[in-house]
């Protein structure tokens, strides 16, 4: 059931972002979470943008790090909070109002309409047709596997924390 809400928040259960127009010809964000669907009258890009700006970022922040970590400039998918496994992906440019965002997390598969379209399958069973290709959204599943892969063996390679390395260290 769709509910309009003014705000809700994306976190580990936010399946999809979904950008839908509304009868007055703006963009606004279906929430796909595991337990429902709710309409909030902003884009998608702008949750994505508020999401990373609670984890201390921003979109620009997080595009900018994925490009630093894998390389990826053209649609790269993002981290919004490595730790609780979010890690999300555009299916068109992300400079557009009208993307739509994917949480990788919850992707059960993917089948091809009519190579111009592919319905999705989350991990809860509910599904959503894609105006993109099998192609272009298996490109970006595996894209955003090798940006978690790379971005996670970096941190668990990385010097653990101690006391001594802090500028300022607490007596």
């Amino acid at each position: 059931m769709n509910t309009l809400k003014k705000e809700v928040e994306v976190t580990a259960e936010t399946m999809a972002l979904v950008a839908k127009v509304n009868d007055f010809g703006k963009v606004i964000t279906e929430v796909m979470m595991m337990d429902g669907t709710h309409e909030v009258p902003v884009h998608p890009g702008k949750m994505i943008d508020d999401a990373c700006k609670f984890f201390a970022s921003s979109l620009a922040g997080r595009t900018e790090g994925t490009k630093q970590v894998s390389g990826f400039t053209h649609k790269p998918p993002i981290v919004i909070s490595q730790s609780m496994g979010m890690y999300f992906f555009p299916i068109t440019s992300p400079k557009r109002k009208d993307c739509t965002w994917i949480a990788h997390a919850h992707i059960q598969s993917i089948h091809s309409v009519d190579g111009y379209n592919t319905i999705m399958r989350f991990s809860n069973g509910t599904a959503i047709t894609l105006p993109v290709s099998k192609g272009v959204i298996a490109n970006q599943i595996q894209r955003t596997a090798q940006f978690r892969f790379l971005l996670e063996s970096r941190i668990k390679h990385s010097s653990p924390y101690t006391a001594e390395k802090v500028a300022e260290p607490f007596a």
